[in-house]
């Protein structure tokens, strides 16, 4: 359908192959709305918030697995209970904090409430927690601190737990759909889902150009997924 022209999407005949590919209608596409900044704006999202949890997350995994102090316990319980609590609970709150703050229609509008996250943080937490103690006592022995034993020791050692997290939060937040939808209105701040569905509300007889725009944001998760 992507290929397909106008005549042959508005005959009302089933094609199953195209007489002849249409590429034009990716150039038409964002000629009729800026996919181009769509698409920015999606990657700053969930690149930015990715980036965000793969150096927050395995550091309070680490913490919470490795190191004893009061109330460790009952902190962790709080962190996992958090999983509990639907983001539409919080949704009203975080908007009426950020409308006051100015952050309404702004990529720290839309990053900011998903710098880290409870599951990332108890999946790194359990890859940390078998790691031999020996490691960590032995770079002890050597003179290192703890915030070097995390870089040189267990790090090195959480990198197939980094890429799951790394590729479940990419591909959540690349397709997340509720909080943008909230936390922006101005054209040129949507993310690529909130474009498309406002381009197909605007739009709606030129289904070649739709399906078009619906195969944009399968490309960065697919490369994402062959990467990690």
């Amino acid at each position: 359908l992507a290929l397909q022209s106008d005549a042959e999407v508005q005959s009302g005949d089933p094609v199953l192959w195209p007489a002849e590919l249409q590429w034009s209608n990716f150039t038409r596409l964002f000629e009729a709305a800026p996919f181009g900044r769509f698409f920015v704006n999606s990657f700053v999202m969930a690149g930015a918030i990715t980036v965000a949890h793969l150096v927050f997350d395995p550091l309070v995994g680490y913490v919470f697995a490795k190191m004893d102090f009061p109330g460790k316990r009952i902190a962790f319980v709080a962190v996992l209970s958090t999983l509990m609590v639907p983001f539409f609970v919080r949704m009203l709150p975080i908007y009426a904090i950020f409308a006051n703050l100015g952050w309404i229609d702004s990529y720290q509008g839309l990053i900011v409430p998903f710098l880290m996250d409870a599951y990332g943080i108890f999946l790194m937490r359990q890859f940390i927690k078998p790691l031999p103690d020996e490691l960590i006592e032995a770079a002890r022995v050597d003179g290192a601190g703890e915030f070097r034993i995390y870089l040189r020791v267990i790090l090195p050692q959480c990198k197939p737990a980094m890429a799951v997290l790394g590729l479940f939060t990419f591909v959540f937040q690349w397709n997340e759909f509720l909080w943008p939808l909230i936390a922006t209105s101005r054209t040129e701040m949507r993310t690529l889902p909130i474009g498309l569905t406002l381009f197909n509300q605007e739009y709606f007889t030129q289904w070649n150009l739709t399906a078009a725009g619906a195969l944009l944001p399968l490309v960065p998760p697919a490369l994402f997924f062959v990467f990690t």
